[in-house]
């Protein structure tokens, strides 16, 4: 078995090694999708879950498999969604946490390293996004990405409110359930108040009991929504008998705008939390990652767009996106750790206590995970091999080719730039969206430019207008590169649309 394993994974440097060094596809081709969706097991087959050995079936992996995969870790030209690539060191950290398989779940300093790795981890990231002292967010942890985060951050900033308001000596929601833990507490409803929140933000207050319809969607104007209305926030913060959580969209994902302009901003809503006793949570998944960018002009005005953030009750980030470690990986922050515990606590189980006493707490107390992967180790490993000026430069490549080919399309007669076209090009962070003039180009746009899998794109839609949207976010990106493809191919796409129609 070992000597099959050293082959497996000689095999499989090789695999990729090849596939690093080719021109990369953004998707695999048709008949490598076909062949692959062929081979999968058959229910009907009489051979259905017999064995085929792991020779046989490494073959099938990377000669069948494998090249159906897309392309998002090859490519610093997948602009899909928010996707990260895997850096070098990142992936050799992943591969290390898959043959050492440990179960971070309950802090053992006597038996494993673990559970110190993610302590230090998530200190450095403190640290990297400028929040301020570690003893600030003394609850911390790692999850499954954005949407886990946002549940936690939903479920911390319920439980701070309402325990709040209970008498004095009651039980938390965590020993009462939201039902009672309200009704002792006067608590009518909790709503949460935010500015085109990200889809994850709704499914977090359904999971944690709050209900989808409980976030309240308070834009600033139909020319900016993705600003949050401070004035509607304090009329909504006045509500009698009603808790309410601020989640600060930092950046929108649809356009990457932000929430809030400033530390002004920030500053108010956190004197109107204080004065109302409402929760801060800022969804800063991979918009947070503008507070890391070089301290020059030409980034003044993001990093004065992400200012204040730090003075947020908890924060999600994305490790996935940005930070380009492997899926899954986010991260969680709040100010106590108390509460997470008071959500989260894992009773009754006498073979996972750590024992004795410790600063860093069991995960397993302080998250939705009783099994948890490794998953800190990639993002330690990052951190280590590039540091604060290495990721603050692979940033900035990015923001360079988003506001590249937003300068581009600006300056094109066959698109347009939304979701304005006179908007500042410093307000672009990573995400670019935009438009053909020509409807039926338009329609075909988003297709024909992942049909080429020279560059993948999202489809979205702006002012109920089908749109295209990029989202840089590969370490992999090659400014120049990158740009003059992008230009050729719009260039293209819109020469050939005009002569098929005349």
């Amino acid at each position: 078995m070992e000597a099959f394993m050293e082959q497996a994974y000689q095999r499989i440097r090789q695999s990729a090694t090849v596939i690093t060094h080719a021109p990369a596809r953004t998707l695999p081709t048709q008949g490598n999708l076909s062949a692959a969706r062929d081979s999968l097991p058959k229910l009907s087959s009489a051979d259905y879950l017999s064995s085929n050995g792991p020779e046989a079936t490494l073959d099938h992996l990377l000669g069948i498999i494998v090249p159906a995969l897309n392309g998002q870790n090859r490519s610093g030209r997948y602009f899909g969604f928010v996707t990260g690539s895997t850096l070098p060191i990142a992936e050799v950290a992943d591969n290390i946490v898959s043959a050492y398989d440990q179960n971070v779940a309950v802090h053992l300093p006597a038996q494993t390293i673990a559970t110190e790795v993610e302590d230090a981890a998530l200190k450095m990231l403190v640290r990297l996004l400028d929040l301020g002292g570690t003893e600030a967010w003394e609850g911390r942890t790692f999850t499954t990405g954005a949407t886990g985060s946002n549940v936690l951050g939903l479920a911390c900033g319920r439980e701070a409110l309402v325990s709040g308001k209970l008498p004095e000596g009651a039980a938390s929601i965590g020993e009462l359930g939201i039902l009672r833990a309200c009704m002792k507490a006067g608590v009518e409803e909790i709503q949460v108040l935010t500015s085109m929140g990200h889809s994850s933000l709704y499914k977090a207050a359904s999971v944690v009991g709050l209900g989808r319809s409980s976030v309240k969607d308070l834009p600033k104007s139909d020319a900016e929504p993705w600003r949050l209305d401070l004035v509607a926030v304090e009329k909504e913060l006045q509500r009698e008998g009603v808790a309410s959580i601020v989640a600060v969209s930092a950046g929108e994902v649809n356009t990457g705008r932000f929430a809030t302009t400033g530390v002004a901003d920030m500053k108010k809503l956190r004197q109107l939390a204080d004065r109302y006793g409402a929760w801060i949570h800022v969804d800063g998944a991979f918009g947070i990652f503008a507070r890391i960018l070089p301290a020059t002009s030409e980034f003044a005005k993001l990093r004065d767009q992400v200012a204040g953030l730090e003075l947020a009750d908890s924060i999600t980030v994305d490790g996935h996106k940005l930070l380009n470690v492997p899926y899954d990986n986010g991260i969680f922050f709040t100010r106590k750790s108390s509460t997470m515990t008071s959500v989260f606590q894992n009773p009754n189980a006498a073979y996972l206590s750590a024992g004795g006493s410790s600063e860093i707490q069991s995960p397993l107390n302080i998250g939705l995970e009783n099994s948890r992967r490794f998953r800190a180790l990639p993002v330690y490993a990052v951190l280590m091999s590039e540091g604060i000026s290495g990721l603050s430069e692979i940033m900035a490549r990015m923001v360079h080719l988003a506001r590249g080919i937003a300068q581009a399309i600006r300056e094109s007669d066959d698109y347009v730039l939304l979701p304005n076209a006179d908007a500042d090009l410093e307000d672009t962070h990573v995400i670019v969206i935009f438009r053909a003039k020509d409807d039926s180009l338009n329609e075909a746009l988003v297709k024909t430019i992942n049909e080429s899998a020279e560059w993948y794109v999202s489809g979205t839609k702006w002012k109920g207008q089908t749109a295209c949207r990029v989202a840089v976010a590969s370490w992999r990106v090659d400014v120049e590169r990158d740009l003059e493809l992008v230009k050729r191919s719009l260039a293209t796409m819109a020469e050939e649309h005009k002569k098929s129609r005349s």
